[in-house]
């Protein structure tokens, strides 16, 4: 197989399982510069549509992943920055259903979602990952940190107004983070929100990979079990992960095409040389450690390998 540009995985996703990713945005490229981003601070800005990578290309390189796996549960367009800006979104979902049986998702960060061409690109879809991580301007300001004039009453209505169109499953996200969003103040007006907008399910997460900003803490259990609660949402924490993957044959270069996209912490990387029954694994994890590529961050005691 040739290497891969545009396609990885699979990944375990803890809401998908095992979810093939398709990159069709250029790293970093994002009109959220979030602080809890697991990619690190976005350094392009933007939030113009564009062809960023040909479609042609894209679908080609889907074609040829094929051809060797099936061995994925979900295909999931996501990759390194936020694929609503990818200007030909809806030819490519349409496109990626029509050559296989399994179910294709988006997962964005919403901000694009008043655009009624976005909203009829992710119409589409078999499954929308919207997030919704604040409940006001100053909040969104807090933790998105979103480009330019974009207006966190702009993208409300935008998620609203989709999600009483789309007739496939529609799964909210709120990140939550310790000291920002997470006291019962901001939880009482995330449940004001929501009634506001008809999702299939709510799933809460919290930073458990190194964030863009250091001063971003994980949220306590007991305010994310007070946030399910009273949301009657589902802890993404208390699912269980897969196990990666990578049809790259070199253990080496399979490791960093996955943290280019995904950020693998020390026992996921244990965990996926193993399964490749490396026999070397300590060597092979030195030799990633010395790699000028790889930033080998230290979070909570636990190393987290991600891509410069």
């Amino acid at each position: 197989m040739q290497t891969l540009k545009y396609v990885y995985g699979p990944i375990p996703s803890r809401r998908l399982g095992r979810s093939l990713g398709v990159s069709p945005i250029p790293k970093k490229t994002c009109n959220y510069s979030c602080v809890y981003c697991q990619l690190g601070r976005t350094n392009k800005m933007t939030n113009e549509r564009q062809e960023f990578f040909k479609l042609e290309d894209i679908i080609a390189e889907f074609k040829d992943y094929l051809k060797h796996s099936d061995g994925f549960d979900v295909v999931t367009v996501v990759g390194e920055g936020e694929p609503t800006l990818y200007s030909r979104l809806g030819e490519l979902v349409r496109t990626l259903k029509s050559l296989t049986t399994k179910p294709v998702a988006v997962i964005t960060n919403g901000a694009l979602l008043n655009d009624k061409k976005v909203q009829e690109d992710l119409m589409e879809a078999d499954i929308v990952l919207p997030s919704v991580n604040a409940y006001d301007d100053t909040i969104s300001k807090k933790i998105d940190r979103p480009y330019g004039r974009i207006k966190f009453e702009d993208i409300l209505n935008g998620i609203i107004e989709f999600s009483h169109k789309y007739t496939g499953e529609l799964w909210l996200e709120i990140m939550l983070l310790d000291g920002i969003n997470d006291d019962k103040h901001s939880i009482e007006e995330y449940k004001k929100l929501l009634k506001k907008i008809k999702y299939t399910r709510l799933y809460l997460n919290t930073p458990v990979r190194p964030p863009a900003e250091v001063y971003i803490n994980m949220v306590s259990k007991e305010n994310m079990k007070y946030a399910v609660e009273e949301l009657k949402g589902i802890s993404i924490d208390m699912l269980s992960d897969g196990a990666f993957y990578s049809e790259i044959d070199d253990n080496h270069e399979a490791v960093l095409s996955l943290c280019k996209r995904h950020p693998m912490n020390q026992f996921e990387l244990r965990s996926f040389l193993n399964s490749r029954k490396v026999s070397n694994i300590d060597e092979v994890i030195e030799e990633i450690e010395k790699d000028e590529k790889i930033n080998v961050i230290d979070y909570k005691g636990i190393k987290t390998y991600r891509l410069k």
